[in-house]
């Protein structure tokens, strides 16, 4: 290629990454405006650790580890939680620009990428048809309304993150095996750029350490382990073979008896098997979400999900499970002759291999799609290139049906993206969205009564007081709901000062002695008790008492609940020897969780148990990488030696 058509090549590609960041900016702008959802709250908006008042060494190190999402703590995205919030505060707005950027970001990184691909393929189309199409190809998936929620649902910045790095990955690892050389320091290199961009990913999301199977499924479907002259690659086979088999093993010893333990699901209202048996359905549901995208669909809480319990309980599980087997099966037999349908087909499977199959997860999420999605686009693609290049060229009007029904289908995806975008610009205006397309969802109408209630700003009269008892009382019906609608209720009335019905507290206390507490109950029972103690609620203690007590009759408590009852009964019920009792049980729980030790050290202090206090301080210092609970341990250890030290004398003058 000459200099002059070298610059003609990046001045286009400049101008296409141009068109593609208006356009999707344009789509994503109004959804911009809105504020933080569900896990929003514990991960930025209720983690101060995340909200660092400088920018110091300490400070950083605590953000980076206090995500409550993972036991990785996903230091790398917390981080960039702490850079926004040091940049422009607590602004929902600003922390969505920065995903819409990240999300661009992989847009560009996928360009290149796909044009390595559609090139490597053998593609028959010359070299500007290729970049037309690569653009086209992104364009349609930065648009997809499936993506929506890792742009414009601020934690998923998680998701969007850790692909910045897969994609970054697979993009060196192409470019690396279309060049022209071979040999062990062509292989050290390409795998150099699996290895590194994957170390790094997963500290945004553990969804990154797929990134080695998605560059040996590429490896196996368009370069087929040869060289350019032909020769086999057995060496680079033996590499993968080494970055592939030996985290599997490891993944397999460590999470297997997690998995087949039954104390494990205790948490959860779904089993191994019905997990097993569901997953089909969903993957197929993520399928025609991609494809065939509607707004009742695309509904974000899926918690109405119906369970398969049976192998046609509903009918539709067999069916579905014949379904990816005859596409998994489809993309193996093609794999030659389509080898962009059939990398797009087990990219997808294989994006599922972590989050759809024995890891105790919650069943559905849009947001799971977001690498997937880009195996969709692909094999949709080319099923569309298939149909257009099998008319015969005197044909022209079926070969222009062909190519209408993909700008259609581009066009409508594009339009659901759009509205969608626009129900995320108010918190108001969103949750009346996903209520409705959500009719079922317990999630979906507890936080429609939420965000009534907090239009209401707590006025008796206000019209949004009287909107907020239908979806409240409706989902607190819901066999499936948590406790939320009970607690928003019972916080509502009594900060009112109106009548707190006796069903709602018996209601709350049936569901938690009927299955262990989820993570949404125990944030109800603690927001329950901190209004309750900073006088903001008037119920009688022994109510709570009664709710806490039914969540912790399970076998299984967690961490989390038990510290929470433990400051309840310190605070509250003013029981000093209840609440050490447990919270050294908490701690017992998650030794390695920093805030339960502190907790302890605390409540130590104050009942002068030196003991339990030096046992604390010690093992904080031994947490302390970085200087990471220095604003806890040094007040604590300021405490500890004033009152080891004797009193001053005096002399009478």
């Amino acid at each position: 290629m000459t200099a002059s058509a070298n610059r003609g090549s990046y001045v286009w590609s400049a101008l296409v990454l141009v068109i593609l960041t208006a356009v999707t900016t344009a789509i994503y702008a109004p959804g911009l405006k809105g504020g933080f959802l569900f896990d929003d709250y514990p991960n930025i908006v209720d983690n101060p650790a995340v909200q660092p008042k400088e920018a110091s060494l300490a400070s950083l190190v605590a953000a980076a580890f206090s995500s409550p999402s993972s036991e990785l703590k996903r230091p790398l995205a917390s981080l960039t939680f702490a850079a926004n919030f040091l940049m422009t505060g607590m602004d929902a707005g600003a922390m969505k620009l920065t995903n819409l950027v990240i999300h661009l970001a992989n847009g560009m990184l996928l360009f290149a990428l796909l044009r390595v691909l559609l090139s490597a393929s053998g593609l028959a189309f010359v070299e500007s048809r290729l970049r037309w199409l690569a653009a086209a190809m992104t364009l349609a998936w930065l648009l997809l309304p499936i993506n929506l929620t890792s742009v414009l649902y601020v934690v998923q910045r998680m998701e969007a993150l850790a692909n910045l790095f897969v994609l970054l990955g697979l993009l060196g690892y192409a470019s690396v095996r279309t060049g022209t050389s071979s040999g062990w320091h062509h292989i050290a290199k390409a795998i150099a750029w699996i290895a590194l961009p994957a170390m790094v990913g997963v500290l945004a999301k553990e969804t990154a350490i797929l990134l080695p199977l998605y560059a040996a499924l590429l490896e196996a479907i368009v370069f087929r382990f040869r060289w350019r002259d032909g020769t086999i690659a057995r060496s680079l086979g033996w590499a993968f073979a080494c970055l592939l088999v030996p985290p599997l093993l490891i993944a397999a010893a460590w999470l297997g008896p997690q998995v087949l333990n039954p104390l494990t699901w205790t948490t959860r209202d779904f089993t191994l098997a019905t997990r097993l048996l569901s997953e089909p359905r969903i993957l197929v549901d993520y399928l025609h979400w991609t494809v065939f995208p509607t707004e009742r669909g695309l509904s974000f809480y899926h918690d109405d999900f119906v369970q398969s319990t049976g192998w046609f309980t509903p009918w539709t599980t067999v069916p579905s499970m014949a379904f990816l087997a005859l596409l998994a099966s489809s993309g193996w037999i093609l794999r030659h002759k389509r080898p962009i349908f059939a990398l797009g087909i087990a990219w997808f499977f294989a994006c599922h291999t972590l989050t759809g199959t024995v890891l105790p997860l919650e069943l559905v999420y849009e947001h799971r799609n977001y690498f997937a999605s880009i195996g969709v686009v692909m094999a949709v693609t080319d099923i569309f290139l298939w149909a257009f290049k099998s008319i015969p060229p005197h044909m022209r009007k079926r070969r222009y049906a062909v190519v209408l029904a993909s700008f259609v289908a581009a066009t409508w995806s594009a339009y659901i993206t759009a509205s969608t975008s626009a129900a995320w610009s108010t918190s108001l205006g969103l949750a009346e969205e996903l209520a409705a397309r959500g009719p079922e969802s317990p999630r979906a109408q507890y936080e429609l009564g939420r965000a009534y209630i907090i239009a209401s700003h707590y006025d008796r009269n206000s019209i949004y007081t009287r909107l907020a008892y239908e979806p409240l009382e409706y989902a607190a019906s819901l066999p499936a709901s948590s406790i939320l609608p009970q607690q928003a209720l019972i916080f509502m009335n009594s900060r009112m000062n109106l009548p707190v019905k006796d069903e709602w507290w018996a209601s709350m206390v049936q569901k938690l002695e009927a299955r262990p507490a989820t993570v949404q109950d125990e944030s109800s029972l603690d927001s329950l008790s901190v209004c309750l103690r900073q006088s903001l609620c008037k119920f009688p203690s022994d109510r709570l008492s009664a709710a806490f007590s039914a969540a912790l009759s399970h076998e299984r408590r967690s961490a989390r609940l038990l510290a929470m009852y433990a400051t309840f009964a310190w605070q509250t019920l003013q029981d000093t020897d209840l609440a050490m009792h447990t919270q050294r049980e908490a701690v017992a729980t998650a030794p390695d969780e920093a805030a339960y030790r502190v907790s302890l050290a605390r409540y130590a202090l104050q009942v002068h148990d030196d003991t339990e206090l030096k046992k604390q301080i010690d093992c904080l210092e031994s947490m302390n990488i970085g200087g990471r609970l220095d604003a806890e341990l040094g007040p604590l250890k300021a405490e500890r030696d004033s009152m080891s030290e004797p009193p001053a004398s005096s002399s009478e003058p």
